[in-house]
């Protein structure tokens, strides 16, 4: 039986040193890839994916514990997702986004069903960072301003407004292409901005500074403000309580659209359909992709509230894509609503975070002292991990990179030597796994984890 299927469809043995260098030359030879110095990266030639599992041409075997890049909710190779694209391309591959299509139809009204109160229609995209481009427009046509409010530690995207909303330092290269964004603070209580000592005061102290943001900017000027509801690659920032619904209120006091980016957080990763569900707000746009068919078929996509659905009901909506709402993607993001009813998505991620993943991370930081704190909810966790608890230094600088990046480099390695592909940022160990993992292979994984963390151990400082 054949280990993997070629490009050819023919069946192949792991350990094949052709097939795995044929792979390796083209991609060095013609791929040019992201946010790399092409020369100095040596990228993982991938075989084969299944379930939460991926293997090398070595037949090396990976737990999948970033799910990519925090997209493949319901895992590589799902039999409900590869079936639904399949009778899909058999009847009808593609259609332009001007006529009506019934996959497309369907998604968009489950999508609907599943949002916010006076959610009214989708627009879809190609992916996450279009969906926030397009949220940006709808709110800037909806009141007549220009202005966006989005915080530092974030990312949007890199699309040309998207990136310049991002707050972290893939920004910084790119310059100021959208000379409208402006960037606040959020709460971050553990490196409290505010002096905080408590998540209340953080809560207090960071709408404070958000409002003073909007009234220095000027509010009549400020269209809308956009945060990713628990923030995700720069840390897995749940927000403090009532700091949601403090940001609605200024939104609201102002005329100020509030944007809910749930590219990385939607379709059940901290197990609700979007997480602004388990704050009780009602944003007016929300932004989706990833987890929506888990990247099978690129989609992404703005769920619009009836307000600013009504603004384009008798003038024109100045923007459209290609293969907006592509027939084999929303076939896909339907048989995702199937699946997660079906397999208890919700239930499963809910019980995973609070039973297995919380009371182990809490063993880690009594066990280890690189642990500084640890945080989040359902299958989305981050482990912050220090040189010195007392003085809370990170492991490795802010934006790391080369020697200074050694450290977390030989937590990585230890990861993977023991078969577990993470997800890490900066100073950060995060936990994000498809969303159908079993309980044996997450704590097999948090099992490595906990192994891995005595390498952070050795470069630790404090008393």
């Amino acid at each position: 039986m054949a280990d993997y299927i070629d490009l050819n469809g023919e069946g192949r043995s792991f350990g094949d040193a052709e097939a795995q260098a044929e792979v390796r030359d083209n991609d060095r030879q013609y791929v040019f890839h992201s946010w790399s110095a092409q020369g100095k990266i040596n990228p993982l030639p991938v075989a084969k994916g299944e379930g939460v599992r991926f293997w090398d041409y070595d037949g090396n075997e990976y737990l999948d514990f970033s799910s990519q890049l925090v997209n493949l909710n319901l895992g590589h190779q799902h039999p409900g997702l590869v079936k639904a694209i399949q009778d899909q391309a058999g009847r009808l591959a593609t259609i332009q986004p001007s006529m009506a299509n019934d996959a497309r139809g369907e998604l968009a009204k489950r999508i609907v069903e599943h949002s916010f109160e006076g959610a009214r229609s989708v627009f879809f995209t190609n992916g996450g960072a279009d969906a926030n481009e397009y949220a940006i427009r709808m709110a800037r046509h909806h009141t007549g301003r220009q202005k966006v409010l989005a915080r530092y530690r974030s990312y949007h995207g890199s699309t040309a407004t998207a990136i310049t909303m991002t707050g972290d330092p893939r920004r910084w290269t790119n310059g100021v292409i959208d000379a409208n964004i402006v960037h606040f603070f959020g709460p971050y209580q553990y490196r409290s901005e505010f002096y905080s000592e408590t998540p209340e005061q953080e809560t207090e102290r960071a709408l404070e500074h958000l409002e003073h943001t909007i009234q220095l900017e000027g509010p009549n000027t400020i269209a809308a403000i956009i945060l990713e509801t628990i923030t995700g690659t720069n840390g897995v920032l749940v927000p403090t309580p009532g700091y949601l619904a403090g940001v609605r209120e200024l939104c609201d006091k102002y005329g100020i659209m509030m944007i809910c980016d749930e590219v990385m957080v939607g379709f059940g990763r901290v197990g609700e359909w979007f997480a602004y569900q388990a704050f009780d707000i009602t944003p007016d746009l929300v932004t989706f992709a990833k987890g929506v068919n888990s990247g099978y078929v690129p989609l992404g996509g703005v769920v619009i509230s009836e307000a600013i659905h009504d603004t384009f009901v008798e003038r024109p909506f100045p923007g459209g894509l290609t293969y907006s709402g592509h027939p084999l993607a929303c076939a896909a993001g339907i048989a995702t609503f199937d699946i997660f009813e079906e397999e208890g998505i919700l239930e499963r991620v809910r019980d995973l975070g609070e039973r297995v993943i919380a009371p182990r991370l809490a063993e880690f930081a009594e066990k280890h002292p690189s642990v500084g704190e640890f945080r989040g909810r359902g299958l989305f966790w981050a482990l912050e991990l220090v040189l010195d608890r007392e003085t809370r230094e990170p492991l490795v600088p802010f934006n790391a990179a080369g020697d200074a990046a050694a450290p977390m480099n030989a937590v990585v390695a230890a990861c993977k030597d023991a078969g577990l592909s993470p997800f890490v940022h900066f100073n950060r160990l995060q936990i994000a796994p498809p969303l159908i993992v079993s309980e044996e292979d997450l704590v097999k994984a948090l099992d490595i984890m906990d192994e891995a963390l005595t390498v952070a151990d050795g470069y630790y400082t404090g008393e």
